[in-house]
């Protein structure tokens, strides 16, 4: 059984705690799945804030 990098883990919850300020039990009951879906949302949300395309030969108007 292949293993999740602890230190990915780490960040992953670093970043959702960072923007939706969730504490560390909410982050712990996160399946990975769940936690990386956040990580994607939140990721999106910045890109759009921030003028950035997720393709970054379009351009977004």
């Amino acid at each position: 059984m292949k293993t999740y990098p602890v230190d990915e883990l780490y960040r992953e919850m670093a970043f959702i705690a960072f923007h939706f300020h969730w504490p560390l039990s909410e982050l712990m009951q996160l399946e990975h799945g769940e936690r990386r879906r956040w990580c994607e949302e939140i990721s999106g949300i910045n890109r759009e804030l921030d003028g950035i395309s997720e393709n970054p030969f379009e351009m977004i108007g």
